[in-house]
């Protein structure tokens, strides 16, 4: 007698391996180019796919270094692409708008260098468009949040290890500004990131801004008044200043520093290495020459929690600068241009934030 021949073994549930997430990138400058190339070489679980840019021959080149990217005429080719699962927009800032409305628009998450937008206005557009989706859908390119020191110093004071806070003194210094920068360009080049760094530490509005004009070297161009002080206050009280001083001739130096009832703490000193000899010790480190190499890692790590945050769904990654972000910021900025030609400080109006 035979045995009954035995059925095959059934094969087990079958996990399709995952995706890259497919990015349309739109305008490849100097910072675009950057993504394209951060994509294509240090970000996992991602593709570029798309490109465009308004001159389509630099589009063809940096496309020709991300491998399987293509290039299309348009940003709106770029949006409505099949073969584009999210949008990262590195054109310049008179655009963001109406491309980041399309995106949300087209159901895809996106991340936009700032400004969000140029104005208050047209950056509330925005917030609420998404927020009539439902759905998170818009990150904001402030690295800052992303880089180290700016981390440890958040996890610090949500610790509770500095007490209230109660001054948040900040210092942006560059080497040199490009033909043209202006009085304005300082506030919405310049202080901007330490207007939306106010958001990221102490998580309440901004509510007057002053400018303080000091006596300018004599390496700034004819009209910028250079260093320039901009004077916050928020609405609990706490005040912060922002130091800008772009035209030094030294290098780029981004510190803060938070003053809280229990204690302090800066970042952003970048001492480098410390060494401890019989002849005496040394420390030092360098000065980069644009913002570039001093944020890279920040940047590397912005990209990948956006991309992490595609994958999962939840679109805009934790820490990351939302819709609602950037129309403050905007917001603040306005105030703060007002004030290059006020006496005293600006007051800031806020619409309310959609629920």
């Amino acid at each position: 007698m035979t045995d009954a021949p035995t059925a095959p073994p059934q094969p087990g549930p079958q996990t399709a391996p995952p995706q890259d997430i497919r990015i349309g990138v739109i305008g490849v400058g100097k910072m675009g180019a950057d993504h394209v190339e951060r994509i294509s070489r240090r970000t996992k679980g991602a593709r570029v796919s798309v490109i465009s840019d308004y001159m389509r021959e630099t589009a063809e080149k940096v496309s020709a270094t991300a491998p399987g990217s293509r290039v299309v005429d348009t940003p709106e080719e770029v949006i409505t692409a099949d073969d584009v699962d999210a949008v990262l927009i590195a054109s310049p800032g008179q655009f963001h708008r109406e491309q980041v409305l399309a995106a949300i628009a087209a159901g895809k998450p996106v991340l936009c260098e700032k400004p969000l937008a140029m104005n208050p206005t047209d950056a509330y557009d925005v917030v609420r468009a998404e927020h009539e989706t439902g759905r998170s859908y818009v990150s904001l390119g402030f690295m800052r949040r992303f880089d180290t020191g700016y981390g440890e110093l958040k996890d610090a004071l949500e610790a509770g290890e500095l007490g209230t806070p109660l001054l948040l003194n900040c210092k942006h210094r560059n080497a040199s500004t490009p033909p043209g920068f202006d009085n304005t360009m300082m506030v919405y080049d310049s202080a901007v990131h330490e207007i939306d760094a106010i958001s990221f530490f102490l998580e309440e509005p901004v509510v007057s801004v002053q400018t303080i004009a000091a006596r300018s070297t004599e390496n700034a161009p004819e009209g910028l008044s250079d260093p320039m002080l901009l004077l916050f206050r928020t609405a609990s009280g706490t005040v912060v200043t922002d130091e800008l001083y772009v035209n030094t001739k030294a290098g780029y130096e981004v510190r803060t520093e938070l003053v809280g009832s229990k204690g302090s703490a800066t970042v952003g000193l970048e001492i480098g290495r410390v060494t401890t000899q019989q002849a005496g010790g040394s420390w030092g480190g360098s000065v980069p020459l644009d913002f570039r190499p001093r944020f890279i890692d920040a940047y590397d790590a912005e990209v990948q929690a956006w991309v992490t945050a595609v994958a999962d769904g939840t679109n805009v990654a934790p820490r990351s600068a939302t819709a609602w972000d950037g129309y403050v910021g905007a917001a603040v900025c306005e105030a703060a241009e007002r004030s290059l030609s006020a006496d005293g400080a600006v007051e800031v109006a806020l619409q309310e934030r959609p629920h």
